[in-house]
């Protein structure tokens, strides 16, 4: 079998535990941690990530870890968005994948917070996570183009 034959389910559950890895609650303030990973790690079907890491497959990638940080990347920006959207001035949505979203559970200022730090996330992750084993220009380059296709 080649890398292409790997199941979604395994592609799945490795973008779980990184995801879960990468909202890392030991570097921020308790609640907003909680908020985040709340935010994140709330379900989902999860299709940007895996979509990542199929095409990265198909680009002739042999293993799944090197391609999860571009993942974990979309998937915050993604989380972001939601939030933000799901926000008193924006569509004031009172529940998300069938259970009270993020402003609702916690409160406006704290959801703000938890989309700015998700945005600001995926960057960081796509910067400096070692798994993605890169050169500098190419972090760059991903670095540009989601803040392009995920701006304005």
């Amino acid at each position: 079998k080649t890398a292409l034959h790997i199941d979604d389910a395994t592609i799945l559950a490795s973008v779980e535990s990184a995801l879960t890895a990468a909202i890392d609650a030991r570097h921020l303030a308790p609640r907003l941690a909680e908020a985040m990973r709340y935010a994140v790690l709330g379900g989902g079907k999860r299709v940007r990530p895996v979509l990542a890491v199929r095409c990265g497959l198909a680009s002739g990638a042999t293993d799944i870890e090197p391609l999860l940080p571009a993942a974990i990347a979309f998937e915050c920006i993604h989380a972001f968005s939601l939030v933000h959207d799901d926000l008193p001035a924006m569509d004031d949505g009172n529940l998300r994948r069938g259970r009270p979203t993020t402003h609702v559970a916690f409160d406006e200022a704290t959801a703000i917070l938890v989309g700015d730090a998700l945005q600001a996330h995926a960057y960081y992750v796509l910067a400096s996570d070692a798994a993605l084993q890169v050169e500098a220009q190419v972090r760059c380059r991903l670095i540009r183009d989601l803040a392009r296709c995920s701006g304005s």
